[in-house]
């Protein structure tokens, strides 16, 4: 069973995180397909910048809960099987422990592939920010934290999404190396480091456009057309 474990989380959570909100609401609601417009990005900035914030909540409440669900669910399920210690999950909140991070950063990885690479729309997915955004927050609150700051300080003052969402994302295996207790595994910290290489590579479109000085800004609020 422990070895079962480890596919059942990588496939479960690759499958329920390709699912897309932006793909699915432009064409139930705007019958379009939201990698036909704007950046053709099928993520939630290209969503709201497309079409405003009237159904774009609804893509990030979406996005969140497909990080949140495989995260959640593997990061118990290792916990109780005892991947790593079966002595373990006797001990302390039913939310912490080495297993429990350790399930959480392994699904959160493949929730990323999942997102950016859907086998339901021909591997044509978004760039998996919100996914692994949340799911850090499974593995380490702290680093969670460290990671949100970043985001949000770069977003609100180069108001670059992009920008932000690297430089978050290049922190986060910096961070959870370097604090206290943040690393439950090796494979934990592999995980984060993949992370930050496929969310680099799955912004390269933005990062030619930021050479070419052509990235658009985030707005909080409004659209681009």
């Amino acid at each position: 069973m422990k070895i079962a474990i480890w596919f059942i989380a990588a496939v479960a959570s690759y499958l329920v995180a390709g699912v897309n909100p932006s793909i699915l609401l432009s064409k139930l609601i705007y019958k379009q397909d939201i990698r036909t417009v704007g950046s053709k990005n099928p993520g939630f900035t290209n969503f709201k910048r497309v079409y405003g914030w009237k159904f774009a909540w609804l893509v990030l409440l979406i996005d969140v809960s497909k990080a949140v669900l495989p995260c959640l669910v593997f990061g118990l399920a290792f916990r109780a099987i005892g991947v790593l210690d079966p002595a373990e999950y006797e001990v302390g909140s039913m939310f912490t422990g080495s297993n429990f991070h350790l399930g959480a950063a392994f699904a959160g990885i493949f929730a990323m592939l999942g997102h950016a690479y859907p086998v339901w729309y021909r591997f044509r997915g978004g760039k998996a920010f919100l996914v692994a955004a949340t799911a850090v927050w499974f593995i380490d609150w702290r680093v969670g934290l460290i990671c949100a700051a970043i985001f949000l300080v770069l977003l609100f003052t180069v108001q670059i999404m992009s920008i932000s969402s690297m430089s978050a994302g290049i922190a986060c295996p910096i961070a959870v190396a370097l604090v206290p207790g943040a690393c439950a595994h090796p494979v934990v910290l592999i995980c984060c480091i993949l992370a930050a290489i496929l969310l680099v590579w799955r912004h390269k479109p933005n990062i030619i456009r930021l050479v070419q000085g052509k990235e658009n800004k985030f707005k909080l609020f409004g659209k681009t057309k």
